[in-house]
């Protein structure tokens, strides 16, 4: 049995339709189901309030139905990637139980999970955790596929490419893919040996490469890259840029931009299910085979909404241990919090949370300035006792932090490109400073108003005394008097910045929009730390609370603010109640 295991997918292909018999005439119907961006978001049940939650347990409560009704032969059951970050078990079973087997295996197995394509997120965990996962979902007869992650050493993938299944009595190939920007996000250590190619150089290649070699009847490509805009001009967004230009490809399945989107074309189609079990995405494909060969083609897609409710209580029973582990680790006390944290504020000025995170990176040797940003659109952690779970709310990513060398003038140019994506330019804010726009796009699942640009990239900086003027023009916006001890600034002097490894590794684009070539970022860097939110941990160890004076002095931190004040406070005011009501 262990000899068979050790086998690879593609070996056992061979054996599995070596002896495969001819299709049958007559009408087949392939269905298939897919997830993806699930972040972790396994049990159907938060850790500290016990609210129900949309998760894989609610998802396979649908997978089931489905299989009954459809035949468990005809259903193919796919995830797009990010699986392995973004929640407390996600994070407990990378980091802290790293002896028993990973629960996402597990999970993956139960659910039957046909094949699973590498999103970033879980590049972000390292290799000893997704070399692990890796492993440990192919002992399960379960790929984990990225074809365009190329290892440095022989030029071959360093994940498997893709995988064949049977269904519907027809011969599948799923070609997996994961997103082509990592290199922009994610510090070289997390994925040393490899590097990531664009998924539309490649993948026409790839689609004759297996219609020749594996004459499959279905070819799927499952893609961590979002949906995207069809443009050709963003790297982690190839989803339509690709979509109907391949020949012989017959499902594109996107994912990573959390946007819930699915089409039917008269040759092909496309599914993203969104994000965080929120919807399963569902394609029937719909064959008449004649003489044994298949002769017409019709797609059809659709979202099935998640009902929370809905968690099969059979899956809840089976990891009910895993689970209680998880909230108890989650529940542990870990500090005092003396102040209200939310993310919301620092979108109109300094605020607590974000003082916080500058605080605590410039306590590290030998940051002068800290660069940071809100991580999460709208959290918000009371004041009382801290558990492990809230430290997730204050730092929801598993970036370290490191120190970089800046000039004084690209200083002053980066604060000028973060407003730059955060307000509008002066001639165009009419009734709006923050850059804000209603959510009418289709692939939006909300309605109400939204930031044009994504928060994460709102960075301020702290150690300076700045302002930055509404009605200036870019590139004049910020002036910076003094560091916040009162030591003069100068755009000749060199100062050590502390920034994410997301920032430092060309994330969100603004070192590099400045002129600081990230791909060089080591020539910069004089320091580096462990995870922010470890750092954290390790900061309420030593000291057991964070106070509002601890977090809040000019003499560390600075100041600055939007002015003129008599025109900005108003406006913000408004924008502020159009993106989150008058709470």
């Amino acid at each position: 049995m262990k000899f068979f295991r050790l086998l690879s997918l593609s070996v056992l292909s061979v054996l599995l339709f070596s002896c495969r018999q001819p299709l049958t005439d007559g009408e087949h119907t392939l269905v298939i189901l897919t997830t993806n961006d699930v972040h972790g978001q396994w049990f159907d049940s938060s850790y500290v309030d016990s609210r129900v939650r949309k998760s894989l347990f609610a998802v396979n409560y649908y997978v089931d139905s489905i299989r009954k009704a459809q035949g468990p032969e005809n259903v193919l059951l796919l995830d797009a990637g990010d699986c392995l970050q973004g929640d407390n078990a996600a994070y407990y079973f990378n980091y802290v139980d790293t002896l028993s087997p990973h629960l996402y295996p597990r999970l993956a197995s139960y659910m039957q999970y046909d094949a699973v394509a590498v999103g970033n997120h879980d590049i972000e965990t390292g290799h000893k955790v997704y070399d692990r996962v890796r492993g440990q979902l192919q002992e399960r007869g379960i790929p984990f596929l990225a074809a365009n992650a190329i290892r440095n050493d022989n030029g071959k993938p360093y994940f498997q490419p893709y995988t064949i299944v049977e269904r519907a009595g027809l011969k599948v190939a799923v070609l997996g893919y994961t997103n082509a920007n990592i290199k922009a996000w994610l510090a070289e250590e997390v994925w040393s040996g490899m590097h990531f190619v664009s998924i539309a150089e490649v993948i026409q290649k790839d689609v004759d490469a297996i219609r020749r070699k594996e004459h499959p009847d279905v070819v799927i490509a499952l893609m961590h890259t979002s949906t995207g805009e069809g443009n050709g001009a963003i790297l982690e967004g190839e989803g339509l840029d690709i979509f109907d230009q391949i020949e012989g490809l017959d499902w594109y399945i996107c994912s990573h931009d959390h946007k819930p989107f699915v089409e039917a074309r008269k040759n092909t189609a496309l599914l993203n299910s969104g994000s965080h079990c929120r919807y399963l995405a569902q394609g029937k494909l719909h064959l008449t085979v004649q003489s044994g060969k298949v002769v017409s083609k019709r797609y059809e897609t659709s979202l099935i909404p998640v009902n929370a409710q809905k968690a099969d209580p059979e899956m809840r029973a089976h990891f009910q241990e895993e689970f209680q582990t998880v909230k108890d680790f989650t529940r542990m006390e870990v500090g005092t919090l003396n102040v209200d944290l939310r993310t919301r504020d620092a979108y109109v000025g300094m605020s607590s949370y974000v003082n916080l995170i500058h605080t605590l990176c410039l306590s590290q040797e030998p940051a002068q300035l800290s660069i940071a940003a809100p991580l999460t659109y709208n959290g918000n952690v009371r004041t009382g006792t801290l558990v492990f779970n809230d430290l997730f709310t204050i730092y929801p990513f598993e970036n370290q932090l490191y120190v970089i060398t800046m000039t004084g003038d690209e200083v002053r140019r980066f604060l000028e490109a973060s407003y730059q994506r955060w307000i509008l330019t002066w001639e165009k804010q009419g009734d709006h400073i923050l850059h804000i726009i209603p959510r009418d796009n289709m692939r939006m699942s909300q309605s109400g108003w939204s930031f044009a640009n994504l928060p994460y990239n709102f960075d301020s900086m702290a150690g300076l005394n700045y302002t930055v003027d509404v009605t200036k023009p870019v590139g004049e916006r910020v002036v910076i008097t003094t560091l916040a001890d009162g030591t003069p600034f100068s755009e000749d002097a060199t100062y050590n910045v502390a920034v994410t490894s997301y920032r430092a590794s060309g994330g969100g684009n603004l070192l590099d929009e400045i002129g600081i070539n990230t791909d060089q970022i080591d020539q910069r860097v004089v320091a580096r730390y462990p995870e922010i939110r470890n750092l954290l941990y390790k900061r309420l160890q030593e000291d057991a609370s964070i106070d509002p004076e601890e977090i809040s002095d000019p003499a560390v931190l600075g100041e600055w603010k939007f002015i003129p004040e008599n025109i900005a406070a108003p406006v913000l005011e408004a924008d502020m109640k159009l993106l989150f009501g008058r709470e």
